[in-house]
Formats: structure tokens, C-alpha cells, sequence
């Protein structure tokens, strides 16, 4: 009897897992004997890293999509209908058109999304680049901006774990460039007691953010925003002013997961090395759907589907899942326009930021550019 892998989400884990699957178990699709397929609700493909380059305008928002359909493995069947109810008892997913597929393994691939209205004013106050139209109008506000106030806001939980850093490293170049420089006083806001969540990270970014004349405000969680004071509140109780606010909103996992149950917020509960929802045997999480304290980065999502797609197939054909991750996560860090450092780091061994140079900045441009053999499972 054929056995069927449900995938619900077309982002970079979804699609890199179906790839993967597609060509590790072509013999026993041929013959019928599996099948896979594809949920999203989105016909095109976005590579989200991008939008960091994007809001400088360094990329065009054609050079960061692409159709869904043609990444995927023709041996895959893609169902552009969105999952309203996951039903993990029968196995059964529900679709928004009625359609009601049956699964044997599923993989739970939805990402997570920001939500800036959990904080009172900030969706109206804010700006963010976490988002196409978002980052476009931070963007003009940007070109237009002259000097004054810019406070960085972070919520948590958020996903692109160092993109509040390169950001700030960025706008600091990039005023530079213009100019206007001495005419930004800028601060970096942190919800905890240190610069991020990674110590050595934190501990990089309090060496080098007084060489970029960033100031910083650690034990800052929002509380609050009003847009006509141009104030942002903490609980801690302090109140700082801005002419222009950049935040990165704190985030929620898919609905579809919090209506069915499923998890928090959206988030999974997750085995850490299994990748398996706990208290299932049939369905695997990935990527920002997870509620693993580890960064939320395509990266993660990569790794993870190479543990899943080889557990998945040893369990379609001999019923064993010998596979662990361990953990393991990549992130380049951009330190300014020209330079960028990197982190590496697992369960085990935590990161340790290397010396910014003009090469590792030139590594992430280029994988920008050949992102798109990540999720196809060539790179």
C-alpha cells in the first residue's frame, strides 16, 4: 500500500525536505509506492535573507523570488490551497478549498511571521524590514530621513537571529556614505541583559558597537509605543524618544498550528534531536516551526531537513529513524556594507565570531545569489 508524506509549508525546509525525498526515494515513487506532497499558500518561492539588501536598495524584489513549482521535483505534487486544520489524530490535513488529504509521515514546514500589534502602537510607530511592503516604506523612510533619533526595537521571539546586528552595522555605513553621520544618534535596543542572545555574539557586538557609535540600551522589553509622542515604553520603565523607529516585531508561528492545537503561538513543541513533535511518531517539525531554543535561520531549517529526509526514508523502508541533529547552525553576519564575520556553532560547541574581512562579506553575496540550488537539494 502506498505510503504518503504530507510536507505543510513551501519555504526553504518544506521544499528542501521534498527535494530531498523526491531523489532519495525516486525508485519507490516510480513504482507507486510513495508519495509526496507539497502545501503552500503561496505560489512563489521568497527568499527572505534578502530583504536585509533590499531595504538598501542592493536588491530588486524579482531577484528574490521565484515560482514555487518550478523548484520543486517534478515527482512532487504541489497543492496551492492553504491548510486551515491539521488534525493529528485521524492524519488527516484539511485545506481551504475542502480538499482533506490522508498522511502516513508529516512534515510541519509554516515558518513563523511577525506580529508587531502584540505590542500596543507598534504596528502604527514602527518600521520593519521583515516584509516586502514593510521593507519597502522603511526604505523611503530612509532616503528621506536627514538626521535625528533612530532606535532599534527587538521583540521576542524572532526568527533571522543576527539581522538586528548587521542592520545596525549597515545603517551605520550607509549614513556614512551620505554623509549624515554626525546627524544620526542611533541606539540599539535588547530585551535582555546583554547584547544578544548568543553571549560571544553579545560580547562582539559590545566590542565593535563603540567603534560604529551605536549606543545601546540592554533590558528592554516593549511595552509600549505611541506614535504621536514618537515614544517607545519598556517594561523596565524606560521611555526613550525617536524620530524614526526600526523594530524587529516579536513573532508567531502559522495560525493553522495554534488552531489545530498543535503548539504555543504557533510554535511546536519539538524533540531537539529527533525532530519529531513529542508524543508523535509520524510527524516531524523543521525550521522556525520548532519551538527549540536555537536560531531561528534558513540554515537551521537546512540542516534539520537533512536529518528528517534521511529519517523519513529509513523509516518508509526498514521502520528506524537512526538519524540525530545535533544542533548545528551557519550564519554570516554582515559588519557594515563591505565587511561581514560568520558564527558556526551545535548543541555542543558554541559560536565564536571570526574577524570581519571584505571575503566572508563576498561568501554571503554570492550565496545569495546561488540560494536557489538550497532548496532545489544541490547546495
Amino acid at each position: 500500500m502506498s505510503k504518503r508524506v504530507v510536507i505543510v509549508g513551501g519555504g526553504v525546509g518544506g521544499t528542501i525536505i521534498a527535494n530531498l525525498l523526491a531523489k532519495k526515494m525516486r525508485s519507490e515513487i516510480k513504482k507507486g509506492e510513495v508519495t509526496i506532497d507539497v502545501v503552500s499558500d503561496k505560489p512563489e518561492h521568497f527568499y527572505q535573507p534578502g530583504l536585509l539588501y533590499m531595504l538598501f536598495g542592493l536588491k530588486h524584489y524579482d531577484e528574490l523570488v521565484r515560482d514555487e513549482r518550478g523548484l520543486l521535483d517534478p515527482m512532487v505534487e504541489l497543492h496551492l490551497h492553504p491548510a486551515i486544520k491539521i488534525d493529528k489524530d485521524k492524519n488527516e490535513v484539511h485545506l481551504k478549498n475542502g480538499v482533506v488529504m490522508k498522511y502516513d509521515i508529516l512534515v510541519l514546514a509554516t515558518g513563523s511571521r511577525p506580529v508587531p500589534e502584540m505590542i500596543p502602537g507598534l504596528k502604527e510607530g514602527g518600521n520593519w524590514f521583515y516584509e516586502v511592503d514593510a521593507c519597502l516604506k522603511l526604505r523611503n523612510e530612509l532616503m528621506n530621513f536627514k538626521g535625528g533619533k533612530i532606535v532599534l526595537t527587538i521583540g521576542l521571539p524572532h526568527k533571522c537571529p543576527v539581522a538586528p546586528l548587521e542592520v545596525s552595522y549597515m545603517l551605520d555605513d550607509w549614513f556614512r556614505q551620505r554623509g549624515l553621520r554626525d546627524k544620526v544618534d542611533f541606539t540599539y535596543t535588547y530585551p535582555i541583559g546583554r547584547l544578544h542572545g548568543l553571549e560571544s555574539v553579545a560580547h562582539f557586538a559590545a566590542k565593535t558597537f563603540p567603534k560604529h557609535g551605536i549606543n545601546t540600551e540592554t533590558l528592554f522589553n516593549m511595552k509600549e509605543v505611541d506614535p504621536n509622542k514618537k515614544t517607545v515604553t519598556s517594561l523596565e520603565g524606560v521611555t526613550l524618544k525617536y524620530d524614526l523607529m526600526i523594530t524587529i516585531p516579536p513573532h508567531k508561528g502559522a495560525q493553522v498550528i495554534e488552531d489545530s492545537g498543535l503548539g504555543q503561538n504557533g510554535f511546536v513543541p519539538t524533540d531537539r534531536f529527533t525532530l519529531k513533535m513529542e508524543g508523535s511518531t509520524n510527524i516531524y517539525v523543521v525550521g522556525d516551526t520548532t519551538n527549540l531554543p536555537i536560531s531561528k535561520a534558513g540554515s537551521t531549517a537546512h540542516f534539520e531537513s537533512d536529518v528528517i529526509v534521511e529519517n523519513i526514508a529509513s523509516e518508509l523502508r526498514d521502520g528506524l529513524t537512526p538519524f540525530r541533529y545535533d544542533g548545528k547552525v551557519f550564519c554570516f553576519i554582515e559588519t557594515g556594507m563591505t565587511k561581514a564575520t560568520y558564527i558556526m556553532f551545535d548543541y555542543n560547541n558554541p559560536p565564536n565570531p571570526v574577524t570581519p574581512s571584505a571575503l566572508i562579506h563576498w561568501f554571503k553575496l554570492t550565496y545569495n545569489k546561488v540560494y536557489w540550488l538550497t532548496p532545489m537539494g544541490i547546495l
